[in-house]
């Protein structure tokens, strides 16, 4: 069974730090993207950051360009989004998304195969 366990959300004051954490298990997929998508209230899910994890690729929205990086830790199945000098506008509960077919953009929120349950992210102006 695929599972997604997202981590490290929390309440932060803008310009802070968080670490956001998605575990993964059950996979069986050779190549395989993992995805970071966040849906703000009232606002579509939209895609934040993606890591190939066959060939560490990456590629990050606009908005979080410069500020967030994506890493991962093949030994413990584990992707990190590090999220710098954070924005009001960067409130959100961020989820993490396996894409095995890659048929699609890597932002699609379509495509994705399996989805984590996701963790609140706010940031105080």
């Amino acid at each position: 069974e695929v599972q997604l366990v997202e981590s490290g959300g929390g309440l932060v004051q803008a310009g802070g730090s968080l670490r956001l954490s998605c575990a993964a298990s059950g996979f069986t997929f050779d190549d395989y993207d993992i995805v970071w998508f966040r849906q703000a209230p009232g606002k579509e899910r939209e895609g934040v950051s993606y890591i190939s994890w066959n060939d560490g690729s990456t590629d990050y929205a606009d908005s979080v360009k410069g500020r967030f990086t994506i890493s991962s830790d093949n030994a413990k199945n584990t992707v990190y989004l590090q999220m710098n000098n954070l924005k009001p506008e960067d409130t959100a509960v961020y989820y993490c998304a396996v894409d095995s077919t890659q048929n699609s953009g890597w932002d699609d929120v379509g495509g994705m195969d399996y989805w984590g349950e996701g963790t609140l992210v706010t940031v105080s102006s």
